[in-house]
């Protein structure tokens, strides 16, 4: 059907891009105020605290940091993290899909790889796991440079950087900085549709800065 009536065809556009918008739901999370509230939980081993980030309402946590009576299923999650340059110390990203404390689905990134002169090693940037059954160890044995990935152009190892993660029924792609390419496109390993949603560092490990979390749900 052709539109001779160029303002007809506008309303229409606009229309169709409102009702695509109504299947959306986006949340803005501001951090620092659901940790002063007591809307984060987490194991008796985490430690949070909130961060004096210059513009940012942050905090800086280790463990699993889920948000209370928040549940994800697809859609995209966007958050603002910074770790640290220590070898095999910093850890820290998003898990999703969760269960529990030992069972979800994670995106997580290792800040001391960002740029290792080794390109294999450089390729361990960031992660996909599905937790218990496909740790990083499994996965990388099982299918080497499938599940994680260098990132280019890639941030500096103690600079706050942007993830996006769009998180469909069956893949998992995430995008760095706002980059048109992603650094890690994968399948999802498990059929797990929702969960609770949280903060990851790693347990034992250095801890890793959060700031402005934003879900947009499908």
């Amino acid at each position: 059907m052709l539109y001779k009536n160029k303002g007809t065809l506008t309303v229409l556009l606009l229309l169709m891009a409102a009702l695509s918008a109504e299947g959306q739901k986006t949340r803005h999370y501001n951090l620092v105020r659901l940790f002063r509230e007591n809307k984060l939980e987490s194991a008796p081993n985490v430690e949070t605290h909130v961060l004096g980030a210059a513009g940012k309402q942050a905090i800086t946590t280790t463990g699993v940091l889920w948000l209370k009576g928040v549940t994800f299923k697809e859609g995209t999650i966007d958050v603002d993290l910074r770790g640290k340059n220590v070898f095999l110390k910093s850890f820290l990203g998003i898990a999703f899909h969760g269960k529990d404390t030992s069972t979800y689905d994670i995106v997580y990134f290792r800040p001391f790889r960002f740029h290792h002169a080794y390109l294999p090693t450089r390729k361990w940037s960031v992660q996909y796991m599905s937790m218990p059954d496909f740790d990083y160890d499994k996965l990388r044995k099982s299918y080497p440079g499938v599940y994680e990935n260098d990132i280019n152009p890639a941030p500096a190892a103690t600079a706050w950087f942007h993830a996006t993660l769009v998180i469909s029924r069956d893949s998992v792609l995430v995008y760095v900085n706002h980059a048109a390419t992603p650094s890690l496109k994968v399948k999802k390993l498990n059929e797990m549709t929702g969960g609770k949603i949280g903060l990851w560092s790693s347990t034992g490990a250095l801890s890793g800065d959060f700031a402005d979390l934003t879900i947009t749900e499908k």
